[in-house]
């Protein structure tokens, strides 16, 4: 009996050894449960630490926090939005929209059909149209010009094309040219303000390109921008220009006929400066004050 029972205690003893030695590796178990369990507590304890600000005190909980209440003001400099918007601001709200263009389309007798085709080459729903059609055509060619775009279902509906009814006798190299042009410029400015460059053409003028384009390279442009390259008149300019005495007879006739050069000569203005176009070789003079 006592045989039996030692031999059954030798057969015990192994997997007592081997239950011990399983139970003594996995001890590491506890404390790893331990440690994920307070982990996972402090990292949500952070978190809501972070986004809720403390009721009592001034002082925030964590210098992190810093980050996360700072003022949009504060951040938008990081950004290259920051930038545009100060380039936009100086260049004002008007440089963000497509232009705005005044034209003056100006013809003689027998341009009516010319003129037609040119505006309806160069039209826009932005822009502002004034026609002239001068005193040497006929009444009747005048009527038809401003009947056409009265009939015309897509200038009807915008309303930004005006027909001069007082027409002027136009001697193309005289002062009455410049006065057909400054009437049309004021008629633009009573009209309507929303324009922001001018350009007169003529019944044969054609466009190279449409006005989308026009626009759109235009819109890229400073409003203050002038295309006039203007230089103060010097040299041979000044009796070739300045001296001589020109009389238009479209001042004081009622037909048409070519300037006359008188022979005597005038002194040079004194309270002003004279100034003429410096893109071409014959121009007409601008005036400004000193």
């Amino acid at each position: 009996m006592k045989k039996l029972y030692r031999k059954l205690v030798l057969m015990r003893n192994p997997l007592s050894r081997h239950s011990s030695r399983v139970f003594n590796d996995r001890k590491w178990i506890i404390p790893f449960l331990a440690s994920l369990l307070m982990s996972i507590t402090l990292f949500f304890s952070a978190i809501f630490g972070v986004f809720n600000a403390p009721h009592g005190g001034d002082q925030l909980p964590m210098p992190l926090d810093v980050v996360s209440v700072a003022k949009t003001e504060d951040s938008s400099g990081y950004f290259v939005e920051s930038d545009l918007n100060k380039l936009f601001n100086t260049m004002g709200s008007s440089s963000l929209e497509a232009p705005r263009l005044a034209y003056l389309i100006s013809g003689t007798k027998g341009d009516s059909n010319r003129m037609m085709r040119t505006l309806q080459a160069v039209y826009h729903p932005r822009n502002q149209y004034v026609l002239h059609l001068d005193l040497e055509a006929p009444p009747r060619e005048r009527l038809e010009l401003a009947n056409a775009v009265k009939n015309d279902p897509t200038f009807a509906e915008v309303k930004n094309i005006r027909v001069m009814a007082q027409s002027n006798l136009v001697t193309y190299k005289g002062p009455t040219m410049i006065a057909s042009t400054l009437q049309a410029i004021a008629i633009l400015l009573k009209e309507s303000l929303e324009w922001d460059w001018f350009l007169n053409l003529s019944a044969s003028d054609y466009p190279l390109v449409t006005q989308d384009d026009l626009l759109h390279v235009f819109s890229n442009l400073s409003r203050n921008f002038n295309f006039i390259e203007h230089t103060q008149i010097t040299g041979w300019k000044l009796n070739q220009r300045a001296r001589p005495i020109i009389v238009d007879p479209g001042l004081y006739l009622s037909k048409k006929s070519d300037i006359a050069w008188t022979t005597q000569r005038r002194s040079l203005p004194a309270s002003f400066k004279l100034y003429t176009d410096a893109g071409v070789e014959r121009s007409d003079i601008l005036i400004f004050e000193s």
